[in-house]
């Protein structure tokens, strides 16, 4: 049996990622407190940490923390 694939002639279309807001941190939270310093740390082109994927990354851990889909992971 052949594969069949069918595309669309409507053009997909996504969002930019910097159109969604970014997690804030919870007032309070231990682990929000260690994420932001973590990203604060990574962000930084004149640190020696710096690192763009695991600044995205930990935003990703951010928001994933306050949705309950990952907390102290």
């Amino acid at each position: 049996m052949a594969l069949e694939t069918v595309l669309s002639d409507v053009p997909i279309t996504l969002p930019y990622p910097w159109d969604y807001p970014a997690a804030e941190p919870k007032q309070g939270c231990a682990e929000c407190v260690a994420i932001t310093r973590q990203i604060n740390r990574v962000e930084r082109p004149n640190s020696p940490d710096y690192d763009p994927s695991k600044a995205s990354d930990l935003r990703v851990r951010m928001r994933r923390h306050h949705d309950g889909q990952g907390a102290g992971e």
